[in-house]
């Protein structure tokens, strides 16, 4: 598998989400831009969820940085998601800036099934 220092990020680890987690990210990462997936989004519980589509027209919007120290950053990341639990899995994706440009991210995807969820339209978690 190939190795990547970027992440992408469209829920509570955004710096709008501003909590302990996202200042975290902030202090072990370099803000790189917006972006986007070819995913949908869910509303899990008070975080959301997201899982890949085919489709171009479903889009995950959020933030991608890159990250230094790595091993240290994915470890604390992994834990808070919930990967070793089954919750999310961290996965290489291609993340589009625009549409020329793609940069190859770590993702979380959520793991469980959707189909009792409310899926939110925007692709955007702070547009609900």
């Amino acid at each position: 598998m190939s190795e990547t220092n970027y992440l992408f990020v469209y829920g509570t680890l955004l710096n709008k989400a501003n909590n302990d987690m996202s200042q975290f990210l902030g202090q072990h990462a370099m803000l790189v831009g917006k972006g986007y997936f070819y995913g949908e989004l869910y509303l899990v519980d008070w975080y959301p969820g997201a899982v890949k589509s085919k489709q171009a027209t479903d889009k995950v919007y959020g933030t991608i940085y890159k990250i230094s120290e790595a091993n240290l950053v994915f470890k604390v990341l992994d834990d808070y998601e919930g990967v070793q639990e089954g919750l999310y899995d961290r996965v290489l994706m291609d993340v589009f800036i625009d549409a020329d440009t793609v940069l190859n991210c770590w993702v979380y995807l959520y793991s469980q099934p959707t189909s009792n969820l409310k899926r939110i339209d925007s692709g955007d978690f702070f547009k609900l």
